[in-house]
């Protein structure tokens, strides 16, 4: 690893500064099966679809992630879901959405009785639940372990991820986020999560 590259919170003096995410585009299977996972499993509305601009023949559907950015796909009805992927260099390894801290319990049951497979893992900063989609790619539900404000969200990692070198860590651990939120005199508001396993296999299996 290369351990001289800096990781600050500072605006880099970039060819370009983006103000946030505003979609993420994927190569998706057929609509029915799209719509029926991330709408219908995931609570994403459907807000738009319509031709893909560029190939008539290709259906694109937009999904509200829940904070007004979007996940989108180009779908093709002659296109089969399929059950596994093994992405390579370039390729999107996972996709992570922000639960409700509150609901993470009630989201681990819901997918308990749903039949749907996946694992549950301490992460370190956070608490994360992982299922795959209808094409085997790996969604990550994500609760913080604290409360972050998201415009104070890059500052306090950067600070988090200070202390873990610091102390030598090997990843950034709840005591170093609530060290950083205490080194910005920010509120320290622990959320109510179960205790996990912290681990590295993040394929789903039955709970």
């Amino acid at each position: 690893m290369t351990d001289d590259i800096a990781v600050s919170a500072d605006r880099p003096d970039s060819t370009v500064h983006v103000e946030g995410t505003d979609h993420v585009t994927l190569v998706g299977s057929n609509v029915e099966d799209t719509v029926a996972f991330y709408r219908d499993v995931l609570g994403m509305r459907l807000v738009m679809r319509q031709p893909n601009l560029d190939r008539s023949e290709v259906t694109h559907l937009f999904f509200d992630a829940g904070d007004g950015r979007m996940v989108t796909f180009f779908c093709e009805e002659d296109r089969e879901s399929a059950d596994d992927q093994d992405p390579g260099v370039g390729a999107v390894h996972h996709l992570a959405f922000r639960l409700d801290p509150d609901r993470f319990r009630e989201t681990r049951e819901n997918l308990k009785e749903s039949g749907r497979r996946f694992s549950e893992f301490d992460r370190g900063a956070f608490h994360s639940l992982y299922t795959k989609d209808h094409n085997g790619l790996i969604v990550e539900l994500v609760a913080d372990k604290f409360v972050v404000p998201d415009d104070r969200r890059a500052e306090i990692l950067a600070r988090a991820h200070a202390l873990r070198v610091e102390a030598g860590a090997e990843f950034v651990r709840g005591e170093d986020l609530r060290a950083a939120l205490e080194a910005l005199d920010l509120p320290v508001e622990a959320n109510d999560l179960p205790d996990a396993p912290t681990g590295t296999d993040v394929s789903p299996e039955r709970d």
